[in-house]
């Protein structure tokens, strides 16, 4: 038994922040029920090609789940989402502003009519103020939120590699599940609340907002390098190679000049003695480093780091990160079925001893309709 099995989900939702929250559901047990445009279902499923002719995307967001194509504006297959919802635990939507209201699946009639539902409604910006109507894709809302005027080199700015905002407003819509079905538990009843991408991905920016507000100025752009912390950020060795090192106090710093530079002298330079020292005069602290590992190849690097326990990684690209030994040797890869054969999926990040992780396959669109329907007692799909 997994924590969240016999707990039903349905949810009206499409691209990354709502699957993120229901497939972190689903890994734990829960029944969730995918509601898709029926033909060309969740738009994510279009976004690219690349894993057997499925979208990344989808893979990545839909395991574990049941697809149940309903065009939810045709009256008969309308009354079939509110027999669903009638069964359900959760109702999680991330639809255009206002779409849910106009539709009837608004929180307070949905509350009204089902005492214990629990209604999850994922939005942009929320559902007040003035930018409530915006479209909010999740390039717009780092915008928003400033993440590419801190990411990126002094010259240029950069958005972050992976959808933030969505994982953000997907991650706080599960952990707002989990607490309000706990909650149920004490008080027998549901309760509604919205998750903003825009207010999610506000609270990841906490440390240089208040940096900002309280200092006057944002933290720099400094590419791969550690805005506030120097030494931290990356390094090339005598091989051509880049090695990370993050030191966090004074005793790893001087222990890095020591152990690993074998320069401890260089712990007592006036423009190196503390980490504001340090970090002013980052550009002569990267010569000195990198004249001392020139002579060294990176592994050698990695391996003074290591003795010294200064904190230490390789910059990897993604392919390597597949192939990454701790995935290997901890087994965290397992197979998923799907619509173009078994891939490789992820194993949820939680780990718990004596625990089989749920790998159920990702669904085609409208692969489940019969058999809900038939659930339901339709013997075919009304109009």
């Amino acid at each position: 038994m997994l924590p969240l099995s016999g707990i039903t989900v349905v949810s009206l939702e499409q691209a990354v922040a709502a699957p993120f929250a229901t497939r972190q559901l689903a890994d734990l047990g829960a029944r969730v029920i995918k509601i898709e445009r029926p033909g060309a279902g969740d738009f994510a499923r279009s976004y690219d090609a690349t894993v057997h002719g499925l979208s990344s995307h989808f893979v990545w967001l839909n395991r574990n789940k049941e697809s149940f194509a309903l065009d939810v504006k045709a009256p008969g297959q309308r009354q079939i989402l509110d027999e669903l919802l009638a069964r359900a635990d959760v109702f999680v939507q991330n639809l255009a502003p206002g779409a849910a209201e106009r539709l009837g699946l608004g929180a307070e009639r949905l509350l009204a009519e089902h005492p214990r539902l629990i209604v999850c409604g994922i939005s942009g910006y929320g559902t007040d103020g003035p930018y409530r109507d915006k479209k909010a894709y999740d390039l717009l809302v780092q915008c928003e939120t400033g993440v590419p005027a801190l990411t990126g080199t002094p010259d240029q700015p950069a958005k972050t590699g992976i959808p933030v905002a969505d994982i953000a407003g997907g991650t706080y819509a599960y952990s707002g599940v989990l607490s309000a079905l706990y909650e149920r538990e004490r008080t027998g009843r549901g309760q509604a609340f919205e998750v903003s991408l825009f207010d999610a991905l506000t609270e990841w920016v906490g440390f240089p907002l208040y940096y900002t507000v309280y200092g006057g100025t944002q933290p720099a752009r400094t590419g791969l390098s550690h805005a506030a912390i120097a030494p931290y950020g990356p390094f090339t060795c005598g091989d051509g190679e880049t090695v990370f090192l993050a030191v966090q106090n004074d005793r790893e710093w001087r222990r890095l000049c020591a152990d690993v530079l074998e320069q401890p002298e260089l712990a007592g330079r006036d423009s190196f003695a503390t980490n504001d020292f340090r970090s002013e005069n980052r550009d002569e602290l990267r010569a000195v480093i990198e004249a001392a590992f020139s002579p060294l190849d990176s592994g050698t690097v990695l391996d003074r780091l290591d003795a010294a326990s200064i904190a230490n990684a390789r910059l990897r690209g993604i392919a390597q990160l597949a192939e990454h030994p701790q995935l290997a040797e901890r087994g965290r890869w397992g197979e998923v079925g799907s619509p173009a054969g078994p891939l490789r999926s992820l194993l949820p990040p939680v780990t718990v001893a004596g625990r089989e992780p749920r790998l159920d396959p990702i669904p085609d669109v409208g692969e489940h309709n019969a058999a809900l329907l038939a659930e339901l007692g339709y013997d075919a799909m009304p109009d």
